[in-house]
């Protein structure tokens, strides 16, 4: 996968986005910059962050991701993927559901994906050496470019959603003293029971995890 690496840009994603509709650039492509001002988190948030914290935006197409993985599980696989590797330099994060990077109880990055055509389009934020107030940063020194590329190096051969879904069974377990948004409401997942393909069922209600 190409990584174009930028000092900074208003949102990694705006760009990626712009270039691929301009066919300037060509999934699988991965878009990354040392900070950014206008940064996309989820429900229309922004994400901000000073320079060093990372700031990635992947175009995937769909016909090199695992013939098990459905679109709505999509957020929980790219998220997971990210958590897995970072487990693997010794970080203690862990994924709050669907689609957040947790330290213990302080959010440190999260995952927002979108399907355009054929691609998907997956936005990565972290703080890997400074956080806001409310927030937390990564508990390992990693810098933000070789974080990309070892990422980036994971698309070459991908696992089944299954193998994701049954490790991230166990991790979920610690979301249950959490609450989601659904139609921007909160919802406790106490009692959320989560279903094969990363949704949950709660009070009745079907919440689909892509974002």
């Amino acid at each position: 996968m190409d990584i174009h690496w930028f000092e900074s840009l208003e949102s990694t994603q705006s760009y990626l986005l712009e270039e691929l509709k301009a066919s300037r650039l060509h999934p699988p492509v991965c878009v990354g910059a040392l900070s950014q001002t206008l940064g996309k988190g989820s429900r229309g948030n922004s994400w901000l962050g000073m320079k060093g914290n990372l700031f990635i935006s992947l175009a995937i197409p769909r016909a090199i991701l695992p013939d098990d993985l459905k679109l709505e599980s999509s957020s929980i696989y790219f998220a997971f993927l990210m958590k897995e590797l970072l487990s693997s330099l010794g970080s203690k994060v862990w994924l709050k559901w669907p689609n957040d990077f947790y330290l213990g109880n302080a959010k440190i990055g999260g995952v927002i994906t979108n399907l355009i055509g054929d691609t998907l389009v997956c936005g990565i934020g972290m703080n890997l050496v400074s956080a806001p107030e409310y927030f937390e940063k990564i508990d390992i020194t990693i810098d933000a470019y070789d974080l990309t590329e070892a990422y980036s190096e994971l698309f070459k051969n991908l696992p089944s959603w299954k193998l994701i879904f049954s490790n991230y069974q166990i991790e979920f377990e610690n979301s249950r003293e959490f609450f989601t948004h659904n139609n921007n409401e909160k919802v406790a997942l106490e009692n959320a029971v989560l279903l094969e393909d990363g949704s949950l069922e709660c009070d009745g209600q079907r919440i689909f995890s892509l974002r």
